[in-house]
């Protein structure tokens, strides 16, 4: 309920996204049944330079093969990604069949693309290409039509139909649905809601009994993250759990929806609350929220929210991108 706008970067269509200037590999729109992968096939292309940087490709004399291949170039030494994690991959992909530059995500204009790993979201050189590889890993993926852009191609990347892509992919991370921060704790004033940590589970959030709620925004970092500053126009991976500050009674929980998700903060897309709360907070960090109505949801009601209601969130932020 905190959403009002989709998440551009996963749509799942033919074109580049809108948010991307160079276009992004979003799912594609054929039905083409998605070959297995296999580890290599002749020709194949070769690759030079270092992960967490643009990779050269060099496309081999000869046609490609057909087949579905992902290699790992090099393996990295973090957890391998599992079903529905939420990865951040960075990628330089190269059109076998004109030759030409496709596009990387190392450009200025560009980011790493965030999506959840085997769900369907990207195009199956992705989707499946990162399935099983560790955190750290340099993956090559060489992707006939039905593993890439399907028959129509991808006219915003510039891919023709029946073209094979190849794409150079460096898993930066990879986040599951169940992730929690974890961390030396500080305890917010007495003032404010307290936060107790149940592990895996949501955590508990007790208001302070009759104390009128505040009319400013009031947030307390419970856990300081070492990670990267969250910057406005970034999507995050978060796991949130929001109270009414009235009754003490839970209004939502990403835990009671499938876990961990992806949210667009400092654009307008979420309370406001949300956006001024969170942008410059860093990556790892336990955040407590009290959100006034006007911040909030104000004389609106939202499902189990009242109108003029203020509301207290604790979140956890994952990853930003």
């Amino acid at each position: 309920m905190l959403v009002v706008l989709p998440l551009s970067l996963l749509a799942a269509c033919g074109g580049g996204a809108p948010s991307s200037p160079g276009g992004s590999p979003s799912a594609s729109a054929s039905a083409a049944p998605v070959p297995s992968p296999v580890a290599s096939a002749s020709p194949m292309p070769t690759v030079s330079g270092d992960f967490g940087s643009k990779a050269n490709i060099t496309i081999p004399a000869g046609q490609p093969s057909g087949q579905f291949v992902v290699d790992t170039l090099s393996e990295g030494e973090g957890p391998a990604v599992g079903k529905g994690d939420w990865v951040t991959v960075n990628y330089t992909a190269k059109d076998w069949t004109t030759g030409k530059d496709v596009g990387n995500s190392y450009e200025a204009n560009q980011k790493p693309q965030l999506f959840q790993a085997g769900k369907g979201q990207l195009v199956p050189a992705f989707d499946q290409g990162v399935l099983g590889r560790k955190v750290g890993s340099r993956v090559l993926v060489v992707a006939p039509p039905a593993a890439g852009f399907g028959a129509k191609g991808n006219p915003t990347l510039g891919v023709n139909a029946g073209d094979t892509v190849v794409f150079v992919l460096d898993v930066m991370q990879a986040v599951p649905q169940d992730s929690t921060v974890t961390g030396a704790v500080t305890e917010p004033p007495a003032t404010m809601p307290q936060v107790k940590d149940n592990g895996k589970a949501a955590p508990t959030i007790t208001v302070p009994a009759g104390q009128a709620p505040p009319t400013d925004l009031e947030k307390a970092v419970l856990i300081k993250g070492d990670g990267k500053q969250v910057q406005a126009g970034q999507t995050i991976v978060v796991q949130y759990t929001g109270v009414l500050w009235s009754n003490g009674q839970q209004f939502d929980s990403s835990w009671s929806h499938g876990g961990a998700q992806a949210l667009q903060v400092g654009t307008g897309s979420l309370i406001k609350g949300w956006d001024e709360g969170l942008v410059g907070q860093t990556v790892g960090s336990r955040v407590l929220l009290v959100v006034p109505p006007a911040l909030g949801y104000q004389n609106q009601s939202q499902a189990a929210v009242p109108p003029n209601s203020t509301l207290v969130f604790v979140i956890d932020i994952l990853e930003a991108v």
